[in-house]
């Protein structure tokens, strides 16, 4: 055969796969237009800029594409499904609310019927089995098969959760059920007899678990659809809103709002611009998540106020890490000062109540002054809780204005950009916070004394201990999540470490100053009323 014959019947064959390529991303982008090709040989020429043009066209449509299917609606992201998931909880609860009638008295109370059945594991000393035997009612189930039911309905929400942003069941369930485990084992630690009277919570235990595992053994890809820390704690917080009842919150009356109104903002910008000015702290959504994490409420804040200024997950991560690592120590310490100055009940509990993070370690160090210290504790922990709202939309609207993203870029704005941007920076879970505040505000002020009483045994049973169990959850997958070699690389030094001391000693000064002017100066007589057990 002739040589030229052979060219062309290569050339041929090249020619019509290429038109073939050329087929296939006609259809899959519609970009491309070309000459139908009628005769083998009649081959119409491109020239070179048209070949640009239409390649560019092609890559550009590609990432388009590309961009669009990568943003999820609102009703797929986190803070929606968090607000879904806790409304749900919420009315499921309300719903199990019922009127029990008392025959010895004829009087009717309310009790839930979800309470035998929302459990932790309890004590144990040598046994962990233990943890699981005895009654969570008298006439409930027994406590392994209430953690079971608990454990379980949180896989089941979760996964629902999880599927209304696109995670298919069969990646989730393994996964959250996996982190649900692993959340089980940390209840298990935190309820040992020996740790449990050191005060070392679920929340340690949870995180420090999840650290270990992710930096020792490593995380398999099946593993990664449950890591959503951020669902998690979301969910918990908007739980948390509903016990932030106004009649609660009035108990300390003025005095209170003193001392976590007042301080709580003053520390928290203070300790901002002594990371910016004199620490020289690079990165700003670090020195903000770390100053709102001290100041304010824990990590709890934390995670607020990082979702508010698109802070890193590993900056996060950091914050968490020094907080509990420090509220473990005041959590003793601080009751320990308080008794060697020989401080009133009263002064003490509000002094605990505003420096030192997390409720439940809030309680804790009250208790180690006594009770009545340990109630104005909580009290002003509860009132500086009610602030997350408030400073998640602060930080939202300075950051917006003037601040900056996570990897350094400007994202100042103005006039309608500048309220769209605080739409978008604003956590919306924080929404769900605050209508799940008043909502339960306005229940509890309605109705008979018995249903008020039944409403505030609802919030402070199944709801919290839902609650604990998203938080729970969370900081499994947080500590699953973090990586040393990258917090290392992201802290950069230690002056986080030496912030967070700085505003701490800086919070406990103004805290103590605020505390004595409102208990002892000005408001002398709600002090004495509440030492009097008023």
């Amino acid at each position: 055969m002739p040589e030229s014959l052979i060219f062309c019947g290569q050339n041929h064959r090249r020619f019509s796969a290429m038109c073939g390529i050329m087929m296939e991303v006609e259809k899959c982008l519609g970009a491309v237009q070309y000459t139908t090709i009628k005769q083998p040989y009649q081959i119409h020429s491109f020239s070179t800029s048209q070949k640009t043009t239409n390649y560019n066209t092609v890559m550009q449509s590609q990432e388009t594409k590309k961009q669009i299917e990568s943003v999820p609606s609102w009703w797929q992201s986190d803070d929606a499904w968090a607000m879904i998931m806790a409304a749900g909880l919420l009315v499921i609860t309300w719903l199990a609310l019922q009127p029990v009638l008392i025959p010895a008295t004829g009087e009717t109370s309310f009790e839930n019927l979800l309470v035998p059945w929302v459990a932790k594991p309890g004590s144990w000393t040598t046994n962990p089995l233990v943890a699981f035997d005895g009654l969570t009612h008298e006439a409930g189930p027994s406590k392994g098969f209430a953690v079971l039911a608990t454990a379980g309905g949180c896989i089941v929400v979760f996964v629902l959760g999880l599927a209304g942003t696109s995670i298919p069941l069969r990646k989730s369930l393994p996964a959250v059920t996996t982190v649900t485990l692993l959340a089980v084992l940390a209840w298990l630690a935190s309820t040992q007899t020996t740790i449990k009277g050191l005060q070392l919570s679920y929340v340690l235990w949870a995180f420090v678990g999840g650290l270990f595992i992710s930096n020792v053994i490593g995380i398999p890809n099946w593993l990664k659809p449950g890591l959503r820390g951020e669902l998690y704690i979301k969910t918990g917080l908007v739980l948390m809103g509903s016990g932030l009842l106004f009649g609660t919150l009035m108990k300390l009356g003025p005095p209170g709002i003193l001392v976590s109104w007042i301080t709580t903002p003053i520390v928290l910008i203070g300790t901002y611009q002594f990371g910016q000015r004199v620490l020289k702290i690079k990165s700003k959504t670090l020195n903000l998540v770390l100053s709102a994490d001290m100041s304010v409420c824990g990590v709890s804040a934390a995670v607020a106020t990082a979702a508010a200024c698109k802070a890193k997950k590993e900056e996060l991560s950091i914050a968490v890490g020094i907080s509990l690592a420090f509220t473990v120590v005041m959590m003793f310490t601080l009751p320990a000062v308080c008794n060697a100055l020989g401080l009133d009940q009263v002064l003490a509990g509000a002094w605990i109540g505003g420096t030192v993070d997390s409720t439940g370690a809030v309680v804790a160090a009250g208790e180690l002054v006594g009770p009545v210290a340990r109630d104005v504790a909580a009290s002003v922990k509860l009132i500086q809780n009610v602030m997350i709202g408030f400073i998640s939309l602060g930080v939202a609207a300075w950051w917006a204005r003037s601040g900056e993203d996570a990897d350094g870029g400007q994202v100042a704005a103005t006039g309608l950009g500048l309220l769209q941007e605080i739409w978008k920076r604003l956590p919306k879970f924080i929404l769900g916070f605050v209508a799940a505040s008043a909502i339960f505000t306005l229940l509890a002020s309605t109705g008979t004394e018995t249903r008020q009483e039944g409403i505030a045994a609802m919030l402070s049973g199944p709801v919290k201990m839902m609650r604990s169990w998203c938080f729970c959850l969370a900081f499994v997958s947080i500590g699953l999540e973090t990586d040393i070699r990258k917090l290392a690389s992201v802290m950069g030094s230690i002056k986080p470490i030496i912030l967070y001391l700085c505003g701490q000693a800086f919070n406990l000064l103004l805290t103590f100053t605020m505390a004595y002017l409102a208990f002892r100066v000005v408001f002398p007589d709600v002090a004495a009323r509440i030492a009097a057990g008023g």
